[in-house]
């Protein structure tokens, strides 16, 4: 809806630098420090290019051509991508042959759940998006392990806040020398949309997918990216009209099923090895 009205990076910059000022104005009223140690601050730089910049100035601009059901087809490969990562960047979450499978089996049902959306596909434009849509889940998975590895001691603000910012910032500059041209539309659809994806889409589940992220593995907590299509579908269905095929049924139970069978096997595991590799007292 956004970008019906204003142009890719300028909607970057927009959600990012607004999602950033909120959780900026909060740090002092709860008493965050920000920036004490260079571990804090090289991690500002490397989650905002990795979470952030990468992956979100893709999508942004890939959705201009893309169907969204391929997009989110697309970066549902991120729990994959996400556990590959930490298996070789976190010791305590080695993959196994069951989390391999519940994450392919959660694939395996978003494309169920979108395959009618396939047949809108067509042109060398759709092609070539899409085949750079593929980078977007790689650089945000890289960016989950990399706070997952060195970000365990920082408050989630600080994970949170000043990345959205530098991105903001970077993008803002990209749209700058790229977009001066094209016609931004502020209507009343555009303004809602970047104000949601600002509040509701960025600064609260950010903060707590990072408070999340010290409590929880890498891989088990990226499933929940799974869990964004089937409420996309419940939406639609519910506020919509939109039908709820047995098709849908189908995928969402694959998808509910591969959740289950990769953190089910794969957490213990992790959690087991975890505190093997715990010194003794």
């Amino acid at each position: 809806m956004g970008l019906r009205g204003i142009p890719p990076f300028t909607g970057v910059a927009l959600r990012f630098g607004l999602a950033a000022a909120a959780l900026l104005a909060l740090a002092p009223v709860l008493g965050v420090k920000l920036g004490r140690s260079r571990t804090e601050r090289r991690l500002w730089w490397a989650n905002a290019l990795l979470t952030f910049c990468i992956p979100y100035s893709i999508l942004y601009w890939a959705e201009q051509w893309v169907p969204s059901g391929l997009c989110s087809v697309i970066f549902s490969t991120f729990p994959l991508l996400t556990a590959l990562g930490a298996h070789f960047i976190l010791p305590a979450e080695r993959l196994t042959s069951r989390s391999i499978g519940g994450i392919l089996l959660g694939f395996a049902g978003i494309a169920v759940i979108y395959s009618a959306d396939f047949h809108a596909l067509g042109g060398s434009q759709v092609a070539k998006a899409a085949a750079v849509l593929f980078l977007s889940p790689l650089f945000a998975a890289l960016g989950n392990v990399i706070v997952k590895r060195w970000g365990g001691g920082l408050h989630p603000l600080s994970t949170a806040a000043v990345p959205m910012g530098i991105t903001a910032l970077a993008v803002g500059t990209l749209a700058l020398l790229f977009e001066s041209g094209r016609h931004a539309t502020f209507n009343t659809p555009s303004v809602l949309s970047i104000l949601y994806l600002a509040l509701i889409g960025s600064a609260f589940p950010f903060t707590l997918y990072f408070w999340l992220l010290r409590h929880q593995s890498a891989t088990s907590l990226s499933m929940i990216n799974y869990a964004t299509p089937i409420l996309a579908v419940i939406v639609g269905s519910l506020f919509m009209g939109e039908a709820f095929t047995p098709r849908i049924l189908a995928g969402s139970a694959l998808v509910l099923v591969g959740v289950a069978v990769a953190v089910t096997g794969g957490h213990r595991k992790a959690e087991q090895r975890a505190l093997a590799e715990e010194p003794s007292p």
